[in-house]
């Protein structure tokens, strides 16, 4: 895994965007992603490149369109590295801690 390239994919709202719209319905066409972004197809087929070059997304050919399915392979590698080895119990009480003094609505 090239945890460089996970980092940058993710680093950028268009790609998680992106990802939101593939975990909600997978497989979807470069139409049907453009479809839930405000920009153009060039664009959207920018930020696929990097998501597919990090592993992300992957792609599959049905007939003359292309279909693009998460990876979570990656987002797992990354969780196992960099998230796991903190307690999850003492991140989820500090985590409530937050959203309450915040008064986040999650």
């Amino acid at each position: 895994m090239d945890d460089d390239k996970v980092f940058k994919a993710l680093g950028d709202p268009t790609r998680r965007r992106l990802l939101d719209l593939l975990c909600e319905a997978n497989g979807q066409t470069l139409g049907q992603l453009c479809g839930g972004l405000d920009m153009t197809r060039q664009s959207v087929t920018q930020h696929l490149g990097l998501l597919e070059d990090a592993n992300l997304v992957t792609t599959r050919r049905r007939g003359r369109e292309k279909l693009h399915f998460i990876n979570p392979v990656p987002l797992h590698d990354v969780y196992e590295r960099w998230v796991r080895k903190f307690e999850t119990q003492r991140l989820s009480l500090l985590h409530d801690l937050k959203q309450q003094l915040e008064g986040d609505p999650e």
